[in-house]
C-alpha cells in the first residue's frame, strides 16, 4: 500500500478515535499498531506492543517527570508562587500596568519552577486576578495578561514537553533547556513591551498602584527566599555541571516537600492531593509517550518521511514554506490540543522531515514548543484561555480574547525572529560545548 495512503488512514482512525472520546495516546498507539500490523504483520505488532511500553517505562530520561510535576505540586501548596509575585509587585505595583508586568515576572517564575502552561495560568489566575480586579484593571486586559503569561511555563526550563521530546527525537534535553534561555528571555521581554504599549494608548485600563517602601520590598524578598534557593539550585546545579536532569528533578521534589513542611501547609488533604494529581499527569503522560512510540515507530517503517521529502524536492518547494506551513498546522492543533498531545501527534512525520531538510532538530524543538504555547491562547480556542474562563467566569470568553491581542502579536513577532535567526536558540549551547544532534 502507498505509504502516503497508509499513514493517512492511520491519522484519520487516530482521529476518529480521540472524536469518540478515546485518551489521545491510547488512541494513537491503536492507529500505529494496526498500521505496523498491515505492514509488517501480526506478530511483529504484537511484540511492539510489549517493547515500546518496557522500554518508555523504563527510561531514565522521563524519570523526571514525575518529580517535576511533584515539585509544581508542593511549590504552589507552600505558596511559593505567591511569594514570586509579591516580589515581582513590591518593585514594579507602583507603576502604570505594573500589576500586569508583575504577572509576567511571576508567571515566568513560578513557569520555570513548574513547567506547565495550563498550571501557571491556573495558579497566577488565583494569585493576580484578585488584585488586579481591586485596583481597577480592565477584566480584559487582566486576564490576557494572565493567559499570555501562563504560556510562559512551557518554554522557560526546566519544561516537560521539552524533556518529552528530548527523549523521542534522541536530544540531549540540557542541550534544549540552554538552547531554550534566549527565547524565554526574548518572550518576556516582548510581553513586558506589550504591556507599555498598551497601557500608553489606554492610560485607564491599568491604574498605577500605591509605592511600597524600600522596607517593605525588602521583606517581601525575605518571604520569597525559598523560591529563589528551588530555582537558583535547580538551574545552577544543572548549567554548572552539579547535578544531572535527573538529580535536580528529586532536588527540587525534595526541597518543595521540606518547605511546604517548615511553612505548616502540609495537610494530610495537601499531601494525598498533590500525590493524586502526579499520579494522574505522569500516568497520562506515560501513555501519550508510549502511544506515540508505537505510531512514530508504524510512520518510520511506512517510510512515508523519506518520500515527502523526495517528493518536496521534485517540486522545488522552498523549505523554509515547509517551516511557515508546519508553524501554522501546529497554531491550530495548540489552539485546539494539550501542548504534549499536539507535539506527540505530529512529531513521528514532522521530525524526520524538518531533520532531513537540514534544520537543526534543537533549534526545531525550540521553535515547535513555543509555536504550540502560542496556540494555547490563540482564538478562537486555546487552552489557557478556557482554564482561565472556567476560574474566572465573570469574564466573557470575548473579553479575555481581546485582552490577549497584543500579546499575541508580541508572540508571533517572536516566533517570527526566532525562524529568521536560529542563532538565538543554537549560540548559546554550542558556546558552552554542549552535544548537539541525535544521542
Amino acid at each position: 500500500m502507498d505509504a502516503f495512503l497508509l499513514v493517512g488512514l492511520g491519522l484519520l482512525g487516530m482521529f476518529v478515535l480521540i472524536g469518540l472520546n478515546v485518551p489521545i495516546g491510547v488512541a494513537m498507539g491503536v492507529a500505529g499498531l494496526v498500521g505496523f500490523g498491515l505492514l509488517a504483520g501480526v506478530q511483529p505488532a504484537l511484540a511492539l506492543l510489549a517493547t515500546e511500553p518496557v522500554a518508555s517505562l523504563a527510561s531514565l530520561d522521563l524519570l523526571v517527570i514525575p518529580l517535576f510535576l511533584l515539585m509544581g505540586n508542593f511549590a504552589s501548596a507552600s505558596g511559593l508562587s505567591a511569594d514570586i509575585y509579591a516580589v515581582a509587585y513590591s518593585f514594579i505595583g507602583h507603576r502604570r500596568g505594573g500589576l500586569a508586568l508583575a504577572t509576567i515576572l511571576g508567571s515566568a517564575g513560578f513557569g520555570s519552577i513548574c513547567g506547565s502552561s495550563l498550571a501557571t495560568t491556573a495558579t497566577m489566575t488565583r494569585v493576580a486576578l484578585p488584585e488586579m480586579m481591586a485596583r481597577n484593571y480592565r477584566p480584559s486586559f487582566a486576564a490576557g495578561s494572565i493567559a499570555a503569561g501562563g504560556t510562559l511555563g512551557l518554554l522557560i526550563p526546566p519544561s516537560v514537553i521539552m524533556v518529552i521530546y528530548a527523549y523521542l527525537t534522541e536530544q540531549f534535553v540540557i542541550s534544549l533547556f540552554v538552547a531554550a534561555v534566549v527565547p524565554a528571555l526574548l518572550a518576556v521581554l516582548l510581553h513586558i513591551v506589550a504591556i507599555l504599549v498598551y497601557v500608553a494608548r489606554n492610560p485607564d485600563a491599568a491604574p498605577a498602584g500605591p509605592r511600597l517602601s524600600g522596607r517593605e520590598r525588602l521583606r517581601a524578598l525575605g518571604r520569597a527566599w525559598g523560591a529563589i534557593v528551588l530555582l537558583g539550585g535547580i538551574v545552577g546545579g544543572i548549567y554548572g555541571g552539579v547535578f544531572t536532569v535527573n538529580e535536580a528533578a528529586a532536588f527540587g521534589a525534595a526541597f518543595a516537600f521540606l518547605f511546604t513542611v517548615a511553612r505548616g501547609k502540609l495537610t494530610r488533604q495537601v499531601l494525598m492531593d498533590s500525590l493524586k494529581d502526579t499520579a494522574g499527569n505522569t500516568a497520562m503522560m506515560y501513555v501519550i509517550v508510549i502511544g506515540a512510540s508505537i505510531f512514530s515507530y508504524f510512520v518510520s517503517a511506512s517510510r512515508m518521511s523519506e518520500e515527502l521529502v523526495s517528493l518536496l524536492g521534485d517540486s522545488n518547494i522552498a523549505p523554509i514554506m515547509v517551516i511557515l506551513a508546519l508553524v501554522v498546522m501546529y497554531l491550530i492543533l495548540g489552539a485546539v490540543f494539550d501542548s504534549t498531545a499536539a507535539m506527540l501527534i505530529t512529531l513521528p512525520f514532522t521530525f524526520p522531515l524538518v531533520v532531513q531538510m537540514g534544520y537543526d532538530p534543537v533549534w526545531w524543538g525550540i521553535v515547535m514548543v513555543m509555536t504550540v504555547e502560542i496556540g494555547m491562547i490563540t482564538p478562537p480556542i486555546g487552552m489557557n484561555v478556557f482554564i482561565l474562563h472556567s476560574m474566572a467566569p465573570q469574564i466573557s470568553l470575548r473579553s479575555i480574547f481581546s485582552g490577549i491581542t497584543a500579546f499575541l502579536w508580541a508572540d508571533l513577532l517572536r516566533l517570527a525572529v526566532l525562524i529568521a535567526v536560529p542563532a538565538l536558540a543554537l549560540s548559546l549551547p554550542q558556546w558552552m560545548g554542549l552535544p548537539m544532534g541525535a544521542r
